[in-house]
């Protein structure tokens, strides 16, 4: 069984993390909530795209909320 290693970005507090945000919840609680909007609500769905998103170094998940979650 592979181990996955958590980034420590995913822990951060959005507007920690990013300067454009002003949201104080984890960078992982946006993606979940983005994911979910994305997909019509869809659990498994979501789920899986999170373990991609744990899969991801810090600077690959920084690029994918740059990317999808910047407004």
């Amino acid at each position: 069984m592979a181990v996955v290693e958590k980034t420590a970005l995913l822990d951060d507090p959005m507007k920690d993390a990013f300067d454009w945000s002003d949201q104080k919840l984890p960078v992982r609680d946006a993606l979940w909530d983005h994911f979910m909007e994305s997909n019509g609500h869809n659990t498994d769905e979501s789920e899986a795209s999170m373990k991609e998103i744990d899969a991801k170094t810090d600077a690959e998940v920084r690029s994918y909320v740059e990317d999808n979650l910047k407004k």
